[in-house]
């Protein structure tokens, strides 16, 4: 009977998720706060450049998870051919290790992504790459490794279309899926 409830309650988290997601505006895939997505065709910068952290992530919305709710940030960038975790996304990873720290019973999935640049074999390589560094930066966290799921999907689902110096940062990406 347990599993039942378990699983009923997994049913419901997941259509509210799919639900919200589909009511989104948009604000989640390019990290931006306000959905006004700055990292589109108007390039006011690389989408990973300063979008998110001069958006008072750091210190106004990524900490405050004492409501439950998924953290808004669900996406963090990476710089060309790296897989390290670039300082202003650090406060984005520390809000979503504290909502799955206080639910235990969350599961994500770290979906990585690159750009078109490079052999199809190193993109998924360097997708699963990032992915496995936020991964870590979560666990050292205290998130229990069994809440996290990891996948890559190299160049094969770009956020945005084209070779722009935009695109391609718009595309250098680890998203989180829950």
């Amino acid at each position: 009977m347990q599993f039942k409830s378990h699983a009923r309650t997994l049913a419901i988290a997941l259509s509210l998720a799919l639900v919200a997601g589909c009511s989104s505006t948009g604000g989640s895939r390019d990290g931006s706060m306000d959905g006004t997505g700055t990292g589109g065709a108007a390039g006011s910068g690389a989408a990973g450049s300063g979008q998110v952290s001069g958006s008072g992530v750091s210190g106004d919305r990524a900490g405050q998870q004492a409501d439950g709710r998924i953290p808004e940030v669900r996406t963090i960038y990476f710089d060309y051919d790296r897989d390290n975790i670039r300082p202003e996304f650090e406060s984005v990873l520390v809000a979503h290790s504290r909502y799955l720290r206080s639910n235990p019973s969350v599961r994500v999935v770290l979906q990585g992504h690159t750009d078109e640049r490079g052999t199809r074999e190193y993109n998924l390589a360097l997708g699963e790459r990032r992915a496995k560094s936020v991964q870590r930066f979560l666990e050292v966290q205290g998130v229990s490794p069994s809440q996290l799921e990891i996948v890559s999907y190299g160049e094969e689902r770009p956020a945005a279309r084209g070779s722009s110096d935009d695109a391609h940062a718009q595309n250098r990406r680890v998203v989180f899926a829950y």
